[in-house]
């Protein structure tokens, strides 16, 4: 008979892990997790990474949305995620006159306005309030699915009950209903920009399709809210729930091998020590969990997003005139016109980084300016979180200090487009993270930062019950953005694997 260390065994502590511990151990489980940091949190933690100045930034994960309340509720966490009034803003340039689309989070005659600005035949106003009205009823009919077991394709198509939207969300490349339904091009790049952030693909690849909606479910909203305090605000909270509950969590605890029988899991440190569970989840990529078994890695797209955090001393004057605070409080879009993503794809596909990076960012301390000191929020400093766009692992690989140079001075002139004074006269700090930097950094596997390909949120007909996080062994189970449903800050994978422990013991 098996003697055990503990009933469940958890690596990683990034958030899906504490999400998991925590509901396993108040329904009296013994959890332990193993972190092989210093420090808990994984992509979801907050730092100060510029010497002398006191702004504590998200380095890596920076906006909530795909969180959904009642995880927060169950958990009893004192956290807040904060709405930004602005959606976006995206700068362009119309017969050598700068101009650009500003959309607010709820629609109104600012944003009707700037699309008839754009469009002055009304078109695009109107594609774009019945295209988002189809999408939210989509949203709100399978959010509240993403916590329950995976529903087949059919019964998820027919709780859904909205065939059309099914067809082009799910059936047909999303670059055929966009380009279709829209007929400018920036506007058509403000739409593809939610099917893009964290994959390398075209338009017209169905990987953009599940991208695209993860993006816009969250709590059957969509809406991506700002953190207060900072990402790390939700693991201190996670964390304290976690100890609370009765978990064991473990930091320099890196796992250097795992190994299941018929009756439990034991799992090896880089120190030795052996621990052992009836069940094993992992936090850390399906890539990172196969190689600690001994199996074949499963094969996944390269992460193509590069991560740069900027801390300003103010925030500069746009060509357009647009109050600055205005521009940056949403998500701000430069070269992101659906003609432009799709030629930087087939440039970083051919080993080519952009001359003018399609770059998307936004200003954290408009909405919260309690992640900087007093001093600093009072002499108008700024952070801006920008993410490149098509600039996949591969690019980076031959040398990765040359092309994260390139890359980076890509990026800025693409900002520089589009200001009316240098975005380098008001940058007091910055820090770049390629791909590579990333999976060196905090173990995503070619900086991908679903883990793997994202998948649809449900099973096909005709296969075995699931939860979306079961492995090939029946005490294993993935915790993280590699589970299907996974991906972004969630909690969602982490609950889930949770209920399907549950089920078990």
């Amino acid at each position: 008979m098996s003697t055990f260390d503990c009933d469940v065994i958890i690596i990683g502590g990034g958030h899906n892990g504490l999400v998991a511990a925590t509901y396993l151990a108040r329904e009296g489980k013994r959890v332990r997790i193993l972190e092989a940091n210093s420090e808990i949190g994984g992509a979801s933690v907050s730092v100060r990474a510029f010497p002398g100045f006191d702004a504590l930034i998200s380095r890596y994960s920076y906006l909530v949305s795909l969180l959904p309340d009642s995880i927060i509720a169950d958990l009893g966490l004192n956290f807040e995620c904060i709405s930004r009034t602005v959606s976006s803003y995206t700068p362009y340039e119309r017969d050598g006159v700068s101009q650009g689309l500003f959309v607010s989070r709820q629609w109104d005659a600012t944003t009707e306005a700037s699309f008839n600005l754009i469009d002055s035949t009304g078109h695009e106003a109107v594609a774009w309030q019945s295209f988002y009205g189809e999408i939210a009823e989509f949203a709100e009919r399978i959010a509240p699915t993403l916590l329950k077991p995976l529903m087949t394709r059919s019964e998820l198509k027919n709780l859904i009950a909205l065939p059309s939207v099914w067809d082009y969300l799910i059936e047909k490349p999303i670059g055929e209903v966009i380009t279709s339904r829209f007929k400018d091009d920036v506007v058509r790049g403000v739409v593809l920009t939610d099917a893009l952030i964290g994959t390398f693909s075209s338009a017209y690849e169905m990987q953009a399709n599940i991208c695209f909606l993860y993006h816009l479910i969250g709590n059957g909203t969509g809406e991506w809210k700002v953190p207060r305090g900072g990402m790390g605000a939700l693991v201190t909270e996670l964390e304290r729930v976690a100890r609370a509950a009765g978990v064991e969590i473990g930091v320099n605890q890196r796992v250097t091998k795992v190994e299941s029988d018929a009756d439990g899991v034991t799992v090896t440190t880089a120190k030795n020590a052996q621990i052992r569970a009836p069940y094993l989840l992992s936090n850390a990529a399906p890539q990172c969990l196969a190689a600690l078994r001994g199996a074949d890695k499963p094969k996944s797209l390269d992460g193509s997003q590069m991560k740069i955090n900027i801390l300003l001393k103010g925030l500069p004057q746009l060509k357009s005139g647009v109050d600055p605070r205005l521009a940056f409080a949403g998500t701000f879009h430069a070269n992101e016109a659906f003609s432009q993503f799709e030629s930087a794809f087939s440039g970083a596909k051919s080993g080519h980084i952009p001359a003018i990076l399609p770059i998307e960012m936004y200003c954290h301390t408009l909405s919260d300016p309690s992640i900087l000191s007093p001093e600093l929020a009072e002499l108008g400093y700024q952070t801006l979180t920008l993410f490149g766009l098509h600039t996949p692992a591969t690019l980076f690989d031959a040398d990765n200090d040359s092309a994260r140079q390139a890359a980076l001075q890509s990026a800025l002139a693409s900002f520089n487009q589009y200001l009316a004074e240098p975005i380098e006269d008001f940058i007091v700090g910055i820090e770049v993270k390629t791909p590579l930097d990333i999976e060196q950094e905090i173990g995503l596997p070619r900086g991908n930062i679903f883990h793997r390909d994202l998948h649809f949120p449900f099973r096909e007909d005709g296969t075995a019950p699931s939860w979306g996080v079961e492995t090939d062994d029946p005490r294993i189970f993935i915790c993280g953005a590699g589970a299907i449903r996974g991906g972004g800050v969630s909690g969602v994978p982490g609950h889930n694997a949770a209920m399907a422990v549950l089920a078990k013991a």
